[in-house]
């Protein structure tokens, strides 16, 4: 029996905000710094990934870094209230992808390529149909006007301008 299994599974499919997670990791001081957004969307459609973020649901551990990131010396929420990405290209080899496309944060548009694993779609056990995703992108923030930075005594930066983005999916198919 052969199985044929393609790039990405077809017809629309969308994410379960309940079990996805899209956030962020980067280099800060001594340590790793990490935060996470509550309103994310994703979908495929068509072969072709698009997701966001709201820059207003961000959280991490501290109501007064919150407000920070979302100024305009980090996102700036205001005028720039979504993070945006949008697939051109998708590769599989078993259950790895690399996907292509262009990522949009605080209004500046750059290429991006995501890697990461792909699932096979399951049933799930209230009737559906669902896969997952876990993505993984290097981005140099400063690429996007996010240039923020506080030096060390050293004269070294606090925060490193690479920042990994990462998502963990699951897609739920729609009918």
């Amino acid at each position: 029996m052969s199985v044929d299994i393609q790039v990405v599974p077809a017809g629309t499919w969308s994410i379960d905000k309940v079990h996805s997670t899209i956030g962020f990791a980067v280099d800060y001081m001594a340590g790793t710094f990490q935060g996470s957004f509550g309103d994310v969307d994703a979908e495929l459609n068509d072969g072709v990934v698009r997701g966001s973020a709201k820059v207003s649901s961000i959280q991490v551990n501290d109501p007064n870094l919150a407000g920070h990131l979302q100024a305009p010396d980090f996102f700036d929420a205001e005028r720039h209230p979504e993070l945006r990405f949008e697939s051109s290209d998708i590769r599989r080899d078993g259950d790895r992808l690399t996907i292509d496309g262009e990522i949009e944060i605080k209004g500046h548009t750059e290429p991006v390529q995501i890697t990461g694993v792909i699932s096979d779609p399951i049933n799930d056990p209230y009737g559906g149909e669902r896969f997952g995703l876990k993505l993984e992108a290097k981005v140099d923030r400063t690429k996007f006007g996010v240039d923020w930075n506080n030096p060390l005594p050293s004269g070294e930066p606090a925060l490193s301008n690479e920042v990994t983005l990462v998502a963990d999916l699951q897609l739920s198919k729609q009918a």
